[in-house]
């Protein structure tokens, strides 16, 4: 990729500093590099004693990886965020409305907007939710947008995770640990605040909570267990809120109500904030195979007995063929263009997109409609001709699994590193909490960072790390 190409977040196309990195800039240059290198260290000592680790899976057993971390921050100014801010509110209102009439009138199909097929035929549309309406008429109480920057004034959507979307205690122990090794930088930096997240995360849950709850909603996180790549978020996420944290076999269905286990005796949970997939959340009504759910609970959910957050079902509106239409969404739900873009996207299941990938492989991205982690895809340009020679098999085999995108010439900011400061591509996801009457915008969110010299690949569990996220107050 040209380096012209690219958009630095620190210095633009001219090598001239940015604004927001201004401040930063002029303390770095005052710091010595033997100090910078021992606070990377510190920070990487930090993480281990915290335990924030995550499993990586596909060898023979699952392999705890700490999560790598670089001390130099993604700034961004508050301008830039209340642009960012307006657009990510606007697509997950249409996420919501969308979800609704999916599972009601869909009206979006009757207008032509929205092909049939590309519901009939999902695996992620459940057919146990049609008629149901949440408590509040929330979804998506927690949704992760993910976003990737081409220009000063360029952002487009990259996914959306509508179902259980991780990394917000990354988000959160990043700050923790620059706050702690440079709260110089903190007090020359006005950077807003992110470390609220967690009462705003139990306060939105509650307000979604069935009326029959009162006053004080009893809220639960509900984790598969130990062994669950994303476990040391649900633990940290429990603890924050200061809420149980349950596993399947905590939990009864009593007198029409969900109930976990306690010293006392089984108590009733109005809000069950699930880390755990739709296919095992219930045996009865889903996988009977299952031990991760809890036999029944949709049959409670369904009687309006319990909020489950994020709604069964959710899946729909993040698969990345129906992401493809999510322009014709937001324009149909709200009335309005899209203010945030999509990246340019061919569905490999309509026969004249799939002869142009098809012959196109080595210079596009390629993923599964269901994929997630930076698994199951291919990029093109970095791809050995086998690799292509392999994918093309798949791909002819299934198309109706898969769409491809061209490969984006992603912002970079700068890493620390042995040279000094040096440019890595990143990606971003912000965090977005959904109550009936209120988004709240967490801001900045997870910066996750291509670690690689000229990587595009920023995935934990594909060699990325993570940067702390800083929107500055003006």
């Amino acid at each position: 990729m040209d380096k012209n190409q690219i958009f630095d977040e620190m210095w633009g196309r001219e090598e001239s500093l940015r604004p927001p990195y201004g401040l930063f800039k002029e303390w770095f240059d005052g710091e010595e590099p033997a100090r910078l290198r021992a606070k990377q260290r510190e920070a990487e000592d930090l993480f281990r004693l915290t335990g924030i680790t995550f499993n990586v899976y596909g060898r023979a057993e699952a392999e705890e990886r700490l999560i790598p971390f670089d001390i130099v921050p993604r700034i961004i100014s508050g301008l830039e965020w209340q642009r960012l801010s307006k657009g990510i509110e606007q697509r997950v209102r249409a996420i919501n409305a969308f979800l609704h009439d999916i599972y009601h009138g869909q009206e979006i199909i009757k207008a032509g907007r929205l092909p049939e097929r590309m519901i009939a035929g999902n695996d992620a549309f459940l057919p146990q939710m049609v008629g149901v309406k949440p408590p509040g008429g929330v979804y998506t109480h927690i949704v992760g947008i993910d976003l990737v920057r081409t220009d000063d004034n360029q952002f487009y959507v990259l996914e959306d995770n509508a179902r259980t979307p991780s990394g917000v205690s990354y988000m959160l122990e990043n700050r923790e640990t620059m706050l702690q090794m440079f709260p110089e930088l903190f007090a020359r930096n006005r950077v807003q605040r992110v470390e609220n997240y967690p009462s705003d995360l139990r306060s939105s849950l509650s307000a979604c909570a069935p009326s029959m709850a009162g006053s004080s909603p009893t809220v639960a996180v509900l984790t598969p267990g130990i062994y669950n790549s994303a476990y040391f978020e649900h633990a940290f996420l429990a603890d924050q809120m200061g809420v149980e944290l349950v596993e399947g076999h905590d939990l009864r269905v009593i007198d029409g109500r969900v109930a976990m286990r306690t010293t006392e005796g089984y108590k009733p949970i109005d809000v069950l904030y699930r880390r755990v997939d739709d296919d095992f959340l219930d045996p009865l009504n889903f996988n009977p195979d299952s031990a991760l759910g809890v036999p029944g609970i949709m049959d409670v959910y369904r009687a309006g007995g319990i909020t489950i957050a994020n709604a069964p079902g959710t899946g729909i509106a993040d698969d990345k063929a129906i992401y493809s239409y999510m322009p014709d969404i937001v324009e149909f739900y709200t009335g309005e263009k899209a203010l945030l873009e999509n990246v340019p996207t061919w569905r490999c299941s309509e026969p004249d997109s799939l002869a142009y990938v098809l012959d196109n492989l080595s210079d596009l991205v390629v993923k599964e409609v269901h994929g997630s982690g930076g698994y199951g895809m291919l990029i093109g340009p970095t791809a050995s001709k086998k690799e292509i020679a392999e994918f093309r098999k798949k791909l002819e085999a299934k198309p109706n699994n898969y769409i491809a995108q061209p490969t984006l010439a992603l912002s970079t900011v700068p890493v620390f590193s042995q040279k000094g400061l040096s440019p890595r591509h990143v990606d971003l996801r912000p965090f977005v909490l959904v109550s009936p009457d209120k988004i709240n915008i967490t801001p900045g969110g997870l910066t996750r960072v291509a670690l690689k010299k000229g990587s595009l690949v920023v995935n934990s569990s594909q060699g990325g790390g993570t940067k702390d996220t800083w929107v500055l107050e003006d």
